[in-house]
């Protein structure tokens, strides 16, 4: 009304504030939210326990899968609680935890004179292991040992394949000092200066030899032990907290792909039908397949994603830009164009061509939304956008590569389901 009773630069003026206006309101009830990542361990103890209680929220929606399956479900998860309680029980300790370890074992008379030349100002609970062996089934630390705040490894020159397969297998982010003995015919620097070319590159630089004439060794190797403080303890909390939550994301994203198999096997032929009822041309075909709200809502829960319809519909609608810019709608129509040959005289439905690629679009579009919402997951609000806009056409098109490569199993079954519609007509 009050564009109305205005004439003149204003009233234009007014039209386009008010549209702007609404774009950025649309624009940010369409955006989606993210999730920041925990700064502190106890942050990350209650992000594992969400990530517990999503495995349990998981199960008790397969409610056809049998008592064996729930049985081995209910002992891993017993072992997953086991592991974060480990954890959650060094939230109150003083001390900081000392691994010494080597393909060689430790004795106690080492072990003594190691404490006595590098004293510690905090308190110290030394784990002392025995010889590794040097050709495991697996090359997996203990996790008694991956969970010290510090690792002093004792290394006998030259380095061997075993020694440096266990140093590997490390996690990066450990604070991990090497005890280098060099061979007493040699000059030990040149043997230093060897080893530190052999290594990874985060343990270079965190080698000291003691050769028996040298004393420096032992000073720097106290000077190590001495930058240890209560905050790198809880630096070490978190990175084993992180590191556990990895490892759950992994195991519950296989889940979850699991039951967005299912989902995505019913959503694509429903979406077929609908296109069987009222074709669309061509191009509108990606819209149908994205704007599935059903199949988005149900994604959405399936990876604890709070975002709103609107805001999974506008992301499905950024990968379905990327979709067409790609050509897969092109693609897929040249391709469907083999299974007209297995039926022909029983092709009774109209739209079944659009219908089935319809469908097929649905599963690159369906595959990708899945990939973004894992990729998403504990990323910031203010990037996630400018993260779709950037990883939108690596996750079509690796979404597409991925459904060609099974494009013999998604024939069979659209000609089974093809039988069912021309029976049916």
């Amino acid at each position: 009304m009050v564009l109305e009773s205005l004439h003149g630069p204003l009233s234009s003026l007014m039209g386009l504030g008010a549209a702007g206006a609404g774009l950025w309101l649309l624009g940010g009830r369409m955006r989606p939210s993210g999730q920041h990542l925990p700064q502190s361990s106890q942050g990350w103890l209650e992000r594992c326990e969400a990530v517990l209680e999503q495995f349990q929220v998981l199960q008790d929606g397969s409610a056809e899968e049998g008592l064996a399956q729930a049985r081995t479900f209910e002992s891993l998860q017993s072992e997953r609680r086991s592991q974060l309680e480990l954890l959650r029980q060094r939230q109150g300790e003083a001390c900081i935890q000392l691994a010494l370890v080597g393909t060689e074992a430790w004795s106690a008379s080492e072990q003594e004179q190691l404490l006595r030349q590098c004293p510690s100002v905090h308190p110290l609970r030394v784990h002392r292991s025995h010889a590794l062996p040097l050709s495991p089934q697996s090359w997996q630390w203990p996790e008694v040992f991956r969970h010290c705040e510090l690792l002093l490894y004792r290394l006998d020159l030259p380095l061997t394949a075993a020694d440096l397969r266990w140093l590997e297998a490390l996690p990066e982010q450990q604070r991990v000092g090497i005890l280098v003995r060099p061979k007493a015919e040699l000059e030990s620097s040149a043997q230093l200066q060897q080893l530190e070319q052999q290594l990874p590159v985060h343990l270079r630089g965190r080698c000291w030899q003691l050769a028996a004439q040298e004393a420096c060794g032992w000073q720097e190797l106290s000077s190590w032990f001495a930058e240890s403080t209560p905050q790198t303890r809880e630096r070490n909390q978190q990175r084993c907290l992180q590191e556990l939550h990895a490892a759950w994301q992994l195991e519950l994203e296989g889940l979850r792909r699991q039951h967005w198999s299912r989902l995505l096997q019913r959503t694509q032929w429903t979406v077929a039908a609908g296109v069987v009822v009222a074709p669309l041309p061509s191009l509108d075909l990606l819209v149908l397949a994205a704007a599935n709200g059903l199949m988005l809502q149900e994604m959405a829960r399936l990876w604890n994603c709070p975002w709103s319809l609107e805001q999974l519909q506008a992301s499905a609608a950024q990968l379905g830009k990327a979709a067409l810019s790609l050509g897969v709608v092109e693609w897929s129509s040249q391709a469907l164009a083999s299974v007209v040959k297995w039926h022909g005289p029983t092709w009774l439905v109209g739209g079944a061509m659009q219908a089935l690629s319809a469908a097929y679009l649905t599963r690159v579009v369906g595959r990708a939304m899945a990939d973004y919402m894992a990729l998403a997951a504990g990323v910031p609000e203010a990037e996630l956008e400018a993260l779709l806009q950037r990883q939108a056409p690596l996750l079509v098109a690796r979404a597409a590569d991925e459904e060609r490569l099974d494009w013999s199993a998604f024939l069979a079954s659209a000609q089974q389901w093809i039988k069912q519609q021309a029976a049916a007509a």
